[in-house]
């Protein structure tokens, strides 16, 4: 996938909310004549989607979570956040919904390029799988971040439907996957059955497609309706063994073949680099002065231009827990770096720094030109062997919870009881996908976010009983800014965070 924009694309939007400037309303004729411009317009859907993967929504992930904490001075990482302050939230909001438009306006002119004869079959699934997955991704990651939103897949082409979209009130979480989970399905088989790694620049396709799918239903407890997805998966995929483990999850390493969705920084044409900052919070810390030592250690591959920032920390759960360094687990040493070659860092006699696995080689200044890993095979099979698991088929849950942890160099897992198992597959995802953005989605979805952080963390922000927690049950979720709520003329509400006092 790439994230070039057409000119012509960026004028149709100027509005970054349901609040939609009907300045840029235009008619799909204009701009789907020919199959090169229908694909300019789905480019265009991929760029909001970059502003929301930054060092910050790091934090909201990962940091606010059971298995990693960021001492920054962002303050979405002591969950200083309200719906007057919505912090990130304003940005994911406006972001989240730009995408939804581009991708309703995408839609609708790849569907009428069709009929007109623009475009050959082929070409049209293709097209309108790839806009259809992008809309899903942006529901995906709205419902996951605030709960229930608004839901609507019409383009905006009138101020009659401008009038109605604005002041939509939220939908039920677990109704709009319901809709998202059958648009997808109406389009995934049809497209071609190919891993994102085998697509031409790496677009998103029907694996990605079948990924969402289980996604959103597991969030609704689906699990039949995730299995077949993920069995479609498993068949464009085939043994995870083929995939090294660690040729496929660097950051640096990108569009692996294990890859289901990366988030690009790519040159493009024109000599433009698109880049974000998740390395600055994810290399040790500090770096000294014109030099490449940090935190004590000369660190050669990171060069000596590098910005670092307050770092992102596994916690003492998760280091001398769940993934210890003396372990077996060869993936350790990748989340995490308790040194560089034969030296200690300074600062790491109890919690390491981040590993390898997020460093970006010879960084300038703040520019990570990593891809960013958002979905990959292991984590669609860790979702079979979830999805079994409340089946109560907890032979096939084994089977699967094991492809991960053979390759991650451990043993077998032995059964003994349901609620051992239902832990160890938690415990997995965490060590299979540190760092890939998903845990607090995963937690909230469990609906264990508010204990299982209280128990674990570090940081006394997010602790129970300390002068400094900030942490409320209702912070699961990212308030919708209050800015929209007033566009939406108070159909929208805050009515959990008003529970609290926030």
């Amino acid at each position: 996938m790439i994230f070039a924009a057409a000119g012509f694309v960026l004028l149709l939007f100027q509005s970054c909310s349901l609040n939609e400037d009907t300045s840029g309303i235009s008619s799909p004729d204009d701009f789907f004549r020919k199959f090169s411009e229908c694909q300019s317009v789905v480019n265009g859907c991929y760029i909001p989607i970059k502003t929301i993967y930054n060092y910050t929504y790091m934090i909201a992930t990962e940091c606010v979570t059971d298995i990693a904490y960021c001492p920054s001075g962002t303050l979405d990482a002591s969950l200083d956040i309200s719906p007057s302050v919505p912090r990130l939230g304003s940005t994911v909001w406006t972001q989240g919904y730009l995408g939804v438009q581009r991708c309703n306006f995408a839609v609708n002119g790849i569907e009428r390029a069709f009929q007109n004869e623009v475009l050959s079959e082929q070409q049209y699934y293709q097209l309108l799988c790839e806009a259809k997955t992008l809309r899903a991704f942006f529901y995906w990651t709205l419902t996951s971040f605030f709960g229930d939103v608004p839901f609507y897949f019409d383009d905006v082409t009138d101020n009659e439907v401008l009038n109605r979209i604005q002041v939509l009130p939220r939908m039920d979480a677990g109704e709009t996957r319901d809709k998202v989970i059958e648009d997808l399905l109406s389009i995934a088989p049809l497209a071609a059955q190919t891993r994102t790694y085998d697509n031409e620049a790496n677009r998103l396709g029907a694996a990605c497609a079948y990924m969402l799918v289980a996604k959103m239903a597991m969030w609704n407890k689906e699990w039949d309706t995730a299995l077949d997805a993920l069995e479609k998966i498993e068949t464009i995929y085939g043994s995870l063994s083929q995939y090294d483990y660690a040729e496929n999850i660097l950051f640096r390493n990108k569009n692996t073949p294990e890859s289901i969705m990366e988030i690009q920084h790519v040159y493009t044409q024109g000599g433009l680099t698109y880049t974000s900052n998740v390395a600055c919070i994810c290399q040790p810390y500090p770096r000294s002065a014109n030099s490449a030592i940090y935190d004590g250690v000369e660190i050669p591959e990171l060069g000596d231009q590098a910005t670092v920032w307050a770092a992102m920390r596994p916690n003492v759960y998760f280091c001398q827990g769940l993934q210890s360094k003396m372990g077996k687990d060869i993936r350790a040493k990748y989340n995490m770096a308790w040194g560089y070659g034969d030296k200690t860092f300074n600062s790491t006699n109890t919690r390491p720094w981040c590993g390898p696995k997020f460093w970006s080689p010879n960084m300038q200044a703040s520019a990570d030109g990593n891809n960013y890993k958002v979905f990959r095979y292991a984590d669609a099979l860790l979702m079979m062997a979830e999805c079994y698991f409340y089946k109560d088929n907890y032979e096939k849950a084994v089977e699967y919870l094991d492809m991960t942890r053979t390759r991650a160099g451990l043993a077998n897992y032995t059964y003994r009881t349901p609620a051992r198992l239902e832990e160890e597959i938690r415990n997995e995802r965490a060590r299979e996908l540190f760092g890939e953005f998903q845990r607090k989605y995963d937690l909230v979805r469990w609906g264990i976010w508010y204990e299982a952080v209280t128990d674990n963390s570090d940081y006394g922000y997010l602790q129970l009983n300390t002068a400094t927690s900030r942490i409320k049950p209702c912070h699961r979720y990212y308030p919708i800014p209050d800015t929209e709520v007033t566009y939406s003329k108070n159909n929208l509400d805050n009515n959990e965070y008003k529970a609290y006092g926030l």
